[in-house]
């Protein structure tokens, strides 16, 4: 099932988008002076293996290896700021993900974070976020990211219960995180988030409820409530998960929905897919007033932004493209050297995949689509030109997941907000047609 981090989903990416069709995108963002501009930096390295980890993630303790990769990093935001062609444009997002960014040291810290905007100044009221692991983030980083001006901070939590801990190779106890959370709110961060995990070897109802009694008294602003996936294909450390050890499929689900009645009575909102915030914050602010939108960063309040990405494996998505870089270390700072960019993969997007794009965005990010917002966008009805689409929502209307109106308008129910993906997918292109015997159908990308 598609995450929809994206539309087309990544799988329909292809080789053929390569570094010189990126660089003509990037040049046409300068054009573009008042949409807004993100930044996302990978940082690749962990110092041990999380088995449950499917990211693209380096394992060592060897300090060349990031001092190598910060010299490559300069040489990529210099690259890409020249191809930019853009000299007044300020960013208003900054996100740092992984890997863990914290395994960088202090100081390396404070020179990525200054490479960065002195090619690409942010904006006065910036959000600058970074995602750290408590077991390694010491008090001389968060002085590091607070005078760097990061101000939210999401940590890998996981479950608390020393039994899954040890089964899943990452031994972090409750007070390591309370302790680091007490570091970042002293600090003067904003927003302090948790990343939670059902699914994993030897959770129960019983324990993840144990787990939540502790997230729940440490308070946190948001939350995301992620399943774990078994991809032994991609993470071949998650073989030694026998499936004896992992929770049945009804086991998971009661995990799931016993955690959203918690986190719901605890005064948390459910905003979405996976992710929980308390009233007061923006997200939640934004799903009311109908201005949430997701990226590959999350969910966020800005609607058009463009996002650059920095690193190994790391995606950038402009207007009407998709570019991702080369995800092994060497090859892409092999590339970066030679090219100045380094681009595995990407895509360009056709005007039919940018209207089922902002219909599927609409449906993930908001639970609906409104037919008069459609029509002023595209100039034509939704009921008439999606009419094959809106009646394929017909099974889940009258399984009172989805609410169809005459105009084409769509609500999802409280009940199919837990299925919004598998909604979403009867505007997908990229799918198998289920009446032409699974055949792929694609709309053309020029």
């Amino acid at each position: 099932m598609p995450r929809y981090t994206s539309y087309p989903p990544a799988p329909a990416w292809g080789e053929t988008y390569d570094a010189n069709d990126f660089r003509r995108d990037l040049a046409e963002l300068g054009e573009r002076p008042d949409q807004p501009l993100s930044l996302y930096v990978h940082v690749p390295f962990c110092a041990s293996l999380c088995h449950f980890c499917a990211c693209n993630r380096i394992i060592t303790r060897d300090t060349a290896l990031p001092a190598r990769y910060l010299e490559t990093m300069r040489r990529e935001i210099a690259a890409i700021r020249e191809a930019t062609a853009d000299t007044g444009r300020l960013a208003s997002q900054q996100h740092w993900g992984g890997g863990t960014p914290t395994h960088l040291d202090p100081d390396q810290i404070r020179s990525l974070y200054g490479a960065l905007v002195d090619a690409f100044p942010m904006a006065p009221d910036a959000e600058i976020s970074i995602e750290v692991d408590p077991r390694v983030t010491t008090e001389a980083h968060v002085d590091a990211l607070r005078d760097c001006g990061f101000r939210r901070m999401s940590m890998g939590v996981q479950d608390f219960d020393p039994r899954v801990q040890e089964a899943v190779h990452r031994i972090q106890p409750e007070a390591q995180t309370g302790a680091l959370v007490e570091r970042a709110r002293a600090a003067g961060f904003e927003s302090v988030n948790f990343d939670l995990i059902y699914g994993l070897p030897y959770q129960t109802e019983e324990s993840f409820s144990r787990t939540l009694d502790s997230v729940i008294a440490l308070a946190p602003d948001r939350l995301a409530l992620y399943a774990y996936a078994h991809v032994t294909w991609v993470a071949k450390q998650q073989r030694g998960f026998e499936r004896k050890d992992l929770p049945a499929p009804t086991t998971r689900l009661r995990i799931m929905l016993g955690a959203i009645r918690r986190l719901l009575d605890a005064g948390y909102e459910f905003i979405g897919l996976d992710h929980f915030a308390r009233p007061d914050d923006e997200l939640a602010s934004a799903l009311r007033d109908g201005s949430l939108r997701r990226n590959f960063m999350g969910h966020t309040t800005q609607e058009g932004v463009e996002l650059v990405g920095f690193g190994p494996s790391a995606i950038s998505e402009l207007s009407d493209s998709y570019a991702q870089s080369k995800r092994d270390l060497g090859a892409w700072e092999t590339a970066v050297e030679s090219g100045g960019v380094a681009t595995l993969r990407g895509f360009r997007l056709s005007a039919d995949d940018q209207e089922q794009r902002w219909l599927i965005s609409r449906l993930i990010s908001l639970g609906s689509i409104d037919a008069a917002d459609f029509a002023q966008r595209f100039g034509k009805t939704l009921a008439s030109s999606h009419a094959t689409e809106l009646s394929r929502l017909g099974p889940a209307a009258e399984d009172g997941l989805v609410d169809v109106a005459v105009d084409g308008s769509v609500r999802v129910t409280p009940a199919g907000r837990l299925l919004v993906r598998n909604l979403a997918t009867v505007f997908d292109r990229y799918l198998p047609d289920p009446k032409d015997d699974g055949k792929k159908v694609f709309s053309q990308s020029v």
